[in-house]
C-alpha cells in the first residue's frame, strides 16, 4: 500500500483488495470495489429515471469553442486541457454545461418539449491540487450529473424541490440517511444560493453548521453572510460539523442557455430563453464517503444495498468429504441466487480468513468446518455483531435470507 496514503477510506479499500492506486487521486475499482460503485450506480440510476430522467452518455473530451462560448475556458483553473495534431485545443470534461446545452437546444425547440430532464453517469476529470483524501477528492472520477430543461423558473422551482427529495431517498438506500443534511451554500455566478448534500463525518473537508430545529445545514463559507440564523426556519441553534459533499443542486437558470442562445418557442410562438438547473451526485466520493462512515477497527461494514457480495462464505474444511460439502453449499446459495464470496483456500490459517471477512466487511459470514458439519450445521455472524449463531443445513437458505432480511 502506498506510503502517502492517509485516507481511511482508500487504506481500507486497498488493504481489502477493493481499488488499487495509480497515483495521488487516480485509482483502478477492482473487481470487488467495481461491484459496489456499480451497486451504487443502480441505485442512483433507479431514482433519475423515477424523476423521468433520461440517460445519455456524453463525450469527455471536449472542444474549446464550447467552454469559450461560456467563457469558462480560463476560468475554471482545474480542467485538464490538451491539444490534437492539429494544434486544435481540447478540455477533458469536469462538468457538462457546455455539452448538454447545445445538445438539448437541436431536440428541444417547442413549449410542447418542456419540462425534460437529462442525466449520465460518466468518467469526470479535474486537476485537483489537493488530490490527497483518497476516493473523496480525485481527479479522475464518476459522478451522475443531470439537468433540467424548464419553460419557466417556477416550473424549475418545482422540480428543484423534487430533485430535494429524490436525492435524500439516494443517500437513505445506500447507507448514509439521517446523517447527510441539505446545507444552503454560496450559488456562484449562478445564483444566491446553492444546495448541497453533505454527510456528516469526521473525515469530512467541510464545515457545516446544523439548524438542532429543522436539520437544515449551512456550509461555513456563508455562515456570517447569514449571521448565524438558520435561512430555512429562523433557528439559531445551529451545530457545527465536519462533514463530507456527496451531492449538489443548483438553479443555472439562463446562464448557459443564455450563453448558446437556447430558446423555446411558446404557446404564442414567441421565443422565451430555456430555464436551466442541474444536480450532481459524486459516485466515487459517494463510494469513499461510506466507507469513511461504515467502518471499525477490522475493517469495513458494507451496508447491504451496496455490499459487493451478501454472503461470505468460508470453509475451513480439510477432509475430502467436508470440502465437497463446502463446495455444494456454495452451489445452493448461489442456485438461490445469493452473491456469494467464497474463501476456498486450503493454506491459509482460519484467524487470516476471518480476519479478511471483517476486512472485507461482506453483511453476512457463512463458516463450515469440520466442528459443525459434526451436526450437519454452519456458523453465521453478522458483520458488526459479536455473538454469532447455528443453522442446520438442512435450513441454510431459510436462515440465511433471515438473517441478511435482519
Amino acid at each position: 500500500m502506498p506510503k502517502d496514503e492517509v485516507s481511511v477510506n482508500a487504506s481500507l479499500l486497498m488493504r481489502a483488495g477493493f481499488v488499487d492506486k495509480l497515483f495521488a487521486g487516480v485509482y483502478t475499482l477492482l473487481p470487488l470495489g467495481l461491484r459496489v460503485m456499480t451497486k451504487i450506480e443502480n441505485i442512483v440510476r433507479a431514482q433519475m429515471n423515477a424523476a423521468l430522467g433520461q440517460e445519455v452518455l456524453m463525450p469527455a473530451l471536449h472542444p474549446r469553442d464550447n467552454w469559450d462560448a461560456t467563457a469558462r475556458w480560463d476560468a475554471m483553473d482545474v480542467l485538464f486541457k490538451l491539444k490534437d495534431s492539429a494544434d486544435k485545443e481540447y478540455a477533458l470534461g469536469a462538468t457538462h454545461e457546455e455539452i448538454i446545452t447545445p445538445l438539448a437546444q437541436k431536440f428541444l425547440i417547442s413549449y410542447q418539449d418542456l419540462p425534460r430532464s437529462i442525466y449520465q453517469i460518466q468518467t469526470k476529470f479535474r486537476n485537483e491540487p489537493r488530490a490527497k483524501s483518497g476516493l473523496l477528492r480525485g481527479r479522475e472520477f464518476r459522478m451522475k450529473d443531470l439537468y433540467s430543461f424548464h419553460a419557466d423558473e417556477a416550473d424549475l422551482d418545482q422540480y428543484y424541490e423534487t430533485m430535494k427529495g429524490v436525492y435524500f431517498q439516494v443517500f437513505k438506500q445506500v447507507g448514509l440517511g439521517g446523517i447527510t443534511h441539505i446545507t444552503f451554500a454560496s450559488g456562484g455566478a449562478f445564483s444566491k444560493y446553492s444546495h448541497e448534500f453533505q454527510t456528516i463525518t469526521s473525515a469530512g473537508e467541510d464545515t457545516i453548521y446544523v439548524c438542532a430545529a429543522c436539520q437544515v445545514a449551512v456550509n461555513r463559507e456563508i455562515i456570517s453572510e447569514l449571521k448565524s440564523v438558520c435561512p430555512e426556519c429562523g433557528g439559531t441553534e445551529l451545530l457545527e460539523h465536519r462533514a463530507i459533499e456527496v451531492g449538489n443542486i443548483f438553479k443555472l437558470g439562463t446562464r448557459f442557455s443564455g450563453a448558446f442562445d437556447f430558446r423555446y418557442t411558446d404557446e404564442r410562438g414567441a421565443l422565451r430563453p430555456v430555464v436551466m438547473g442541474c444536480y450532481g451526485i459524486g459516485i466515487t466520493r459517494l463510494l469513499g464517503a461510506i466507507v469513511e462512515v461504515h467502518h471499525d477497527g477490522r475493517g469495513i461494514v458494507w451496508p447491504a444495498a451496496v455490499a459487493p457480495m451478501s454472503v461470505h462464505l468460508v470453509s475451513l474444511a480439510r477432509e475430502a468429504a467436508d470440502v465437497r460439502q463446502a463446495d455444494e453449499i456454495y452451489g445452493a446459495l448461489a442456485r438461490a441466487g445469493i452473491e456469494v464470496l467464497y474463501d476456498d483456500r486450503q493454506a491459509v490459517r482460519a484467524g487470516e480468513k476471518f480476519a479478511d471477512s471483517d476486512l472485507f466487511g461482506l453483511p453476512l459470514r457463512v463458516v463450515v468446518s469440520a466442528k459443525t458439519l459434526e451436526s450437519q450445521s454452519v456458523e453465521l455472524k453478522r458483520r458488526g455483531r459479536e455473538e454469532a449463531i447455528l443453522a442446520p443445513i438442512g435450513n441454510l437458505l431459510t436462515a440465511v435470507t433471515q438473517e441478511l432480511a435482519g
